[in-house]
């Protein structure tokens, strides 16, 4: 289990925060998600889809990538 206030990795974190604004595809350990990337907390992510936000850990995440559009 993470401890609060800690980076599970803290080059992602950084990239990611490169890419708030932008429409981005997350491969997660589930599946793959695309929206825009609007928020990123040491934890978890925040892209909206259709207006919706999706909240996703950062332990999720196998690899994130601009999307094409």
């Amino acid at each position: 289990m993470t401890q609060i206030g800690r980076m599970s990795n803290p080059y992602l974190y950084e990239t990611l925060k490169m890419m708030i604004g932008q429409m981005i595809v997350v491969q997660t350990k589930k599946n793959i998600q695309q929206g825009n990337l609007t928020s990123i907390l040491p934890d978890h992510i925040v892209i909206e889809i259709n207006r919706t936000p999706f909240f996703i850990r950062m332990e999720e995440i196998v690899w994130v990538t601009l999307a094409i559009t």
